[in-house]
């Protein structure tokens, strides 16, 4: 069994009102059979299970975050400009360096965030209106007239004149959700058509999208990272952030992968049914 097949496990199925029987295959999981291998799996893979669970919605982040700010610590006297602050310092910054990379981990092309420029869909704009209204020496007039049985028409008294107001509008970024999606312009396929080929050839050929690199959503960008770390924790140049803080980030990104997979792994064998032929 593979690792992406546990979520399905932890949603209740719905009852199916059939005369059909359930399936008895030798070969299906049982509730029990799965949970039993994920006890065992994460005795060998914690770190990873906790990973995927979270990065699934299933558990709250808070323990897979844990996991990773532990590992961080052990692996950040391998950099000089980490292990020379101070502990508390320190610390702070491998906490949100962690909670960061996990957020980048999580991150597919399903994923959603809150729309940066707006609160709840909307935003305020200035719009011109055109006000209709009737000059007070027309309005006696057309009194005047249609007391003394006169036919006229009101209307061809009216004026119109431009109004400047401020309304509330949907977003044009979230058109009024509210939240975006973290897809790339590909749609989260991951490729885009190449039209240079397609006129050659004459049928479609697709080729990597350029702007995600196929993986078909957008990552966090880690200027964001650097930013919070200098508005929470300390000052942190540009150039410093590029030698030093930035490979052990992007290498806390590619441990919760290692972890993924091995915890893919180690699941697969566990799971894994010999068939025995007499």
């Amino acid at each position: 069994m593979k690792l992406e097949s546990l979520p399905k496990y932890f949603s209740p199925k719905s009852i199916m009102f059939s005369d059909s029987p359930a399936a008895t295959a030798t070969d299906a999981f049982s509730i029990t059979d799965v949970m039993a291998s994920l006890g065992l799996a994460s005795a060998q893979a914690r770190m990873g299970i906790e990973l995927f669970l979270a990065k699934q919605g299933i558990n709250k982040p808070d323990e897979a975050v844990e996991s990773l700010y532990q590992y961080a610590l052990t692996q950040a006297h391998k950099y000089s400009a980490i292990a020379k602050l101070d502990e508390d310092i320190k610390r702070s910054v491998l906490q949100i360096l962690a909670n960061y990379a996990f957020q980048d981990y999580a991150r597919s092309a399903a994923s959603k965030k809150q729309c940066s420029d707006c609160d709840d869909g909307f935003i305020e704009a200035e719009v011109f209106t055109t006000k209709t209204y009737t000059p007070w020496m027309a309005r006696n007039l057309v009194k005047a007239n249609l007391s003394m049985g006169v036919e006229i028409i009101p209307s061809s008294y009216a004026k119109f004149c431009e109004v400047r107001e401020v309304v509330r509008v949907a977003c044009p970024t979230c058109k009024g959700k509210s939240e975006v999606s973290h897809s790339c312009r590909c749609n989260g396929r991951g490729e885009v058509l190449d039209a240079k080929q397609t006129n050659q050839l004459g049928f479609p050929v697709f080729k990597t999208c350029s702007k995600c690199s196929g993986r078909g959503y957008s990552r966090l960008p880690a200027e964001d990272v650097r930013r919070v770390i200098c508005d929470t924790v300390m000052e942190l140049p540009e150039t410093t952030w590029r030698r030093n803080f930035k490979p052990f980030y992007e290498g806390l990104i590619q441990e919760c992968f290692k972890e993924e997979e091995e915890a893919d792994s180690i699941l697969s064998k566990l799971t894994k049914r010999e068939i025995i032929s007499i």
